[in-house]
């Protein structure tokens, strides 16, 4: 899941499909079918194959570290957000632009949405990424 941090762009590419890694379960599949359809006169080298285990060892630690830091970077996104709540922003976005006062935080899929409440009119679903400036003093 890609989350945005106060005024960066989203980096998630929309070309790489969310299944797009393979599971241990799918490893070891592909594992054992290599093993059954080998050519029996000419054998996985033994270093070939620890190499292989090795690979796949690495990129299920990638992955579990992908998750985290996935989760990590949610929490921070949450906590900038409620920090956020009473304080005067300027917001630059799709669903409208102003300067007023966080009012709220809400939810979806995960991604702190703001409520902004100008002179003229309430922003709602304001992202993150679309707040340009906190003002001081308030």
């Amino acid at each position: 899941m890609a989350i945005d941090a106060i005024g960066l762009a989203g980096n998630a590419d929309p070309t790489i499909p969310k299944n797009a890694a393979v599971s241990q379960e799918a490893f070891l599949k592909i594992l054992l079918t290599q093993l059954r359809f080998q050519d029996p006169l000419k054998p996985v080298d033994n270093q070939q194959f620890l190499a292989q285990l090795a690979q796949f060892s690495a990129i299920e630690i990638n992955r579990q570290q992908s998750e985290k830091i996935d989760t990590l970077l949610q929490m921070n996104s949450t906590g900038q957000a409620m920090n956020l709540l009473g304080q005067e922003v300027e917001v630059q976005g799709a669903s409208g632009a102003g300067v007023g006062e966080v009012t709220a935080v809400s939810f979806r899929t995960g991604e702190p949405l703001l409520t902004v409440k100008t002179a003229a009119t309430t922003i709602i679903d304001v992202r993150l990424r679309d707040v340009r400036l906190i003002q001081e003093g308030n």
